[in-house]
This record gives C-alpha cells, structure tokens and sequence, in this order.
C-alpha cells in the first residue's frame, strides 16, 4: 500500500506520460468528463463528451528496468452512449459520459457501468486471442456446405488468432430518471447500485433492467418550494446497507436502507453552521457540494465544495474533522467567476489507496494534494512544458498580491480556462491520473 504521499518531503512526484492531441482548439466532443481506476489499478477508463469509453492498460513492469513501472496504453476504445432526442419533452440528450463505475473482477472479463444523463449501461471488456475453426456445416469464411459433400464428421479446433479485446454492452438501464444522472455507485454486495439526480436516488439490482426503486425523494409536491438539489451519491465501502448523498445546500445526509425502504428519513446529517459574518451573495453557490467519497475504511467522508475540502468522521455530525482551503485566493474573484459562470464548476475529489492523502483539482491546470498526517500540501501543475520522462514536478505557488517572488504565479494571469475537475488515484501505487480538457496526464512517484 503506498506510504506517507503527497505533501510529505519523501515523495517527489513526475511526469510518466499524457494522451490526447496537442491542439489549441479542442473540439467539444473530446473533452475528458471522467476518470476511473479498476479496482486492481490495472485498467483506467476515461469518458468524454463525445460518448466514448476509452480504457487504459498498464503494461507489465519491465525486467532491465526494474525501477520504472509499467505504462498504460489504450486496451479498448468504445461508443458507448449515443445522442439522443427526448420526443416527450422535446429535450435532446447528450451523449457525455458523466460516470465511470468498474464492477469488482470476478473473471477473466471486466466489467464497468457508465452513464449519460438519463441511461446507465453494463459493458463487459473480454479479450478473445482464439478462434473455432473446421466446423461441419460451414466454410470457415461463413457460407453453408452442400449437406451431400459432407461425407466425415469434423470436431472444431481452436486456433490461435490475433488478440481481440471486445466492449459488448450487456446491460441497459433506462427512464428511471427524469432529472440528469449525477451518481453511480456500486454496493459493496456487488449485486445492486445506485444512480442520483437531481430530486431521487434509484436502487438497481445488476441482473434487472426493467424496474429499480426509488430510496430517496426529495421532490416537492409544489416545486416552487424546492430548496436544494442531490448533488452527489455513494456507498459505503463495506457496509452495504449505508450510503451517503450530498446536497446544493453544502449538508450530508447518511442514509441506512434498513430503516425503511424510502430514506427520505436520514440517520445522521452533516452540515457545518454558516459563520454569518461572512455571508454574502455568493456563499449559497460556493457551499453547494460538487463531490462526495467515503475513504477506503468507510471512517470518513470527503465533500468538496468551491473553494474547501472537507473530511467528516461519521462518527461526528457537528463539525468536519479537517478542513483544506484549496485556492482560497479566489474569494475575492467570485464576481467575475460568477459572470464567467465558472463558479459553478463541479470539481471532484479522491483518496490515495490509504487514505492519508487527498487530491482535487484547480484551475490553471493546478491541482492540490493534502497530506493529512503530516498537515501538508503542494500544488502542482499539469502542463507540457515538463513532458519529459521521470522529471520531477515543481511545486507551484500563486502570489496573492504585495510582491510577487521569482517562481510564483499572480493571481491575475491565472488561466480559467485551464481547469482539474477530474482526478483519480491509483489504489494500491502512487500513480494519479488527471484530466485537463482532452488531455489525460499520468504522474508518479520518482522511484529510487
């Protein structure tokens, strides 16, 4: 499992590699929307705009390069949603990929859920490197034989061929959502899962397709009394009858399926009093919660919001246990982020394999790592300007005004077009993959 990383000295992190075109001008359709490890860390997924799948492996460590880990390459590329057209209502559907779920690894096969805004699919990833050949009735290239030639009975042999890696679709789970998907999240049974939207969250079972029910309700009877909105949902890692959702008002509500089959009664609510001396205009839109993660031990419960990470014990309601300020520079540019609507940007956040460091992103391709036991963090940057392999990233700094040092950014020539909303960490290594609009980066720790 991966030491002390992140902020403590010992790590140095670096450059290993980037996917994606160099372009200036990125179309629309390849820009990353999620990133995902399998539980092994073998594979990482990508989905984007465009309704692709992109799925990475790690190649097998080298024998004369002991000191360097493998890369990954794409294994599979595949269409995996479709735009669609909502005739009812006139809406139409994009084809974005807004989550990636791997299905822990029973098989040779894997398995991954992935959705758009109102269809989940199941899709099974096989590799086939052998073919049945001689069969009786057909010629190898498909036709029929003539029945009067076929004088010997012939047993099919299987014949190796090139190596196939197929993405077929197995599952798919439809209109049980009228607001966008925002949440999907396998149980620890490894036979349901829940998907959230805006007003409900749904509780599928893998193998039925048809009918899910619904665990959460917040709708309203009259929706001009509506106040907050699910912003995010998921399970607890091993205790599969608890998972929590987060909401636009900035609380976490812990919910026990055991209670009563519709959870709108929660067990336990997380939520920090407001300070009200810093109230303004803008608290309401910062404090809406973009991300929720449990820590691999189900102790704790990351939230991040616009400008903080926040980790809850669950097993204290009041008040969160550590609090990280990850470009708390910006609270004086909440005017014009709100004009540039950036201010709503849903920033994600994830765990190191041990739980001792947190990661989420920035803008100006900046993202922050919190080390939680020795109370440091760095902010690093994902850019090509360092694109050799194995050179180690520098620690970046913004200078929020008086007189700006040699190595430091203003906060004024920060790029706000540049942004981290998607990060993922490798479970079990010190390799982090994160995306930056259609570029994928993957760093790790400098190896002795």
């Amino acid at each position: 499992m991966a030491g002390a990383v992140g902020g403590n000295s010992d790590v140095q992190w670096c450059f290993s590699q980037v996917k994606g075109a160099i372009d200036d001008d990125v179309a629309e359709p390849d820009i990353i929307s999620t990133v995902e490890f399998n539980h092994s860390g073998e594979l990482l997924a990508t989905g984007d705009k465009g309704g692709r799948v992109v799925i990475f492996q790690q190649e097998p460590e080298s024998k004369n390069q002991p000191q360097c880990r493998g890369e990954y390459n794409v294994y599979s590329t595949f269409q995996s949603h479709e735009p669609e057209f909502d005739y009812l209502k006139s809406l139409e559907i994009e084809e974005k990929i807004n989550k990636i779920r791997w299905l822990p690894q029973k098989n040779a096969a894997h398995f991954l859920l992935s959705t758009n805004d109102k269809t989940i699919k199941l899709w099974k990833i096989s590799e086939r490197d052998k073919r049945p050949e001689g069969y009786n009735l057909k010629e190898e290239d498909g036709r029929y034989r003539d029945p009067s030639n076929v004088t010997t009975l012939r047993v099919p042999v299987f014949r190796p061929m090139d190596l196939m890696v197929e993405a077929s679709p197995r599952r798919v789970f439809a209109n049980a959502h009228t607001y966008h998907v925002n949440s999907i999240s396998v149980n620890s049974d490894h036979e349901t899962y829940l998907s959230a939207d805006d007003l409900r969250i749904n509780l599928w079972h893998l193998e039925i397709t048809d009918r899910s029910f619904n665990i959460v309700d917040i709708k309203p009877t009259n929706m001009e009394e509506l106040t907050e909105v699910i912003t995010a949902a998921e399970f607890h890692p091993n205790q599969c009858n608890t998972f929590v959702y987060s909401s636009s008002k900035g609380t976490i509500r812990l919910c026990d399926m055991r209670a009563s089959a519709l959870c709108d009664k929660y067990s336990k609510i997380f939520e920090e009093p407001e300070d009200p001396n810093s109230r303004s205009f803008f608290s309401e839109i910062i404090s809406s919660i973009s991300d929720v993660k449990f820590s691999h031990s189900g102790r704790y419960v990351m939230t991040r919001d616009y400008l903080t990470v926040k980790i809850w014990d669950i097993n204290m309601e009041t008040r969160p246990v550590e609090t990280y300020q990850v470009h708390e520079y910006l609270r004086n540019k909440l005017c014009s982020l709100y004009e540039n609507d950036c201010i709503f940007d849903k920033f994600e956040c994830c765990w190191n394999g041990n739980d001792s460091v947190v990661m989420t992103g920035s803008y100006n391709n900046f993202f922050r790592m919190f080390d939680r036991d020795y109370r440091q963090d760095v902010t690093l940057e994902a850019s090509r300007e360092n694109c050799k392999p194995q050179s180690v990233l520098k620690p970046r700094k913004v200078s929020t005004g008086g007189k700006r040092k040699k190595d430091e950014i203003s906060v004024d020539s920060l790029d706000f077009n540049k942004k981290i909303l998607h990060t993922a960490w490798h479970p079990l290594d010190n390799i982090i993959a994160v995306a930056t609009t259609n570029n994928l980066y993957i760093f790790q720790d400098k190896l002795d």
